[in-house]
């Protein structure tokens, strides 16, 4: 990988990870919303970019940027396990599972969706 490559992830990524911070701040509450959101939109757009950009040369930087940069320091799975510990360690088992699944159901339907969506375009 070329140096500029790392610098089109790294500016991505750092835009990502702001705008992801950003929104917990605005959805945060006792169940983590604000997680599975960003990990909804991220998969529809990844879903979606994937397609749309191809692989071919001409799009690389901006896969870099737009694929592993932004939508990598948007989405997080981390934030979603500590989010589920969380529930856990609280008593909220059924909330965790629920979490869990919502997550999981959501985000794969929405990077079927993007691409989906990509290919129709």
């Amino acid at each position: 990988m070329e140096w500029k490559h790392v610098c089109f992830v790294a500016v991505g990524g750092a835009f990502g990870s702001v705008l992801r911070t950003w929104l917990w701040h605005v959805l945060r509450g006792g169940f983590p919303w604000s997680t599975i959101a960003v990990n909804v939109v991220g998969s529809f757009l990844i879903g979606f970019l994937f397609h749309t950009l191809g692989n071919d040369e001409d799009n690389l930087n901006l896969r870099f940027f737009l694929i592993a940069g932004c939508c990598g320091g948007f989405t997080t799975f981390s934030t979603f396990s500590l989010d589920v510990l969380k529930l856990f360690r609280d008593g909220h088992a059924w909330l965790a599972f629920g979490n869990v699944a919502l997550s999981l159901v959501c985000c794969l339907f929405a990077v079927f969706a993007g691409w989906r969506l990509a290919v129709a375009s």
